[in-house]
């Protein structure tokens, strides 16, 4: 087994259009929706998306930020080795317009027409606590959680 950092998984993350979101609802089930990366990651264990605020994930993520992020690239196509990840993290949602302009990319005004100003926008950010990662016959695991201190 090879270790990969969490570098080596942003540059395989970068030919990945779609994420699928997954939170936990209302009434104990798992709801997962695809989340856009725009081609654009710099993955460094934080994972940004904009949504509505009516959107459902909202008030699942208000009422409990555990996530998880699933990820699929190529896949045995042309004999490609399958690349699989999973992060396993915790949501935040933003709605400072500053960030929004820090992560905003080329493409989203065509579900925002107005940018950053668009009333009801909202940022999610998802921060990694593990990711575990299927390369072809390699599989491997990173712990992005903070280091404890003993006392």
């Amino acid at each position: 087994m090879t270790t990969r950092t969490i570098e080596d998984l942003a540059k395989k993350m970068k030919d990945i259009d779609f994420a699928m979101l997954a939170t936990h609802t209302k009434g104990g089930a798992i709801g997962s929706r695809p989340m856009s990366n725009n081609r654009e990651v710099d993955y460094d264990g934080d994972a940004w998306f904009f949504t509505d605020d009516t959107a459902l994930m909202v008030d699942d993520i208000a009422a409990d930020p555990k996530v998880n992020l699933s990820y699929q690239g190529s896949s045995g196509i042309l004999g490609q080795r399958p690349f699989f990840l999973a992060v396993e993290g915790e949501a935040a949602l933003i709605r400072d317009k500053s960030l929004f302009a820090e992560h905003w990319t080329k493409g989203l005004e065509r579900w925002w027409p107005d940018g950053i100003d668009t009333p009801g926008l909202v940022l999610i950010k998802v921060h990694g606590n593990r990711v575990h990662y299927w390369d072809g016959e390699d599989e491997g695991e990173i712990d992005l959680s903070p280091t404890k201190t003993q006392a």
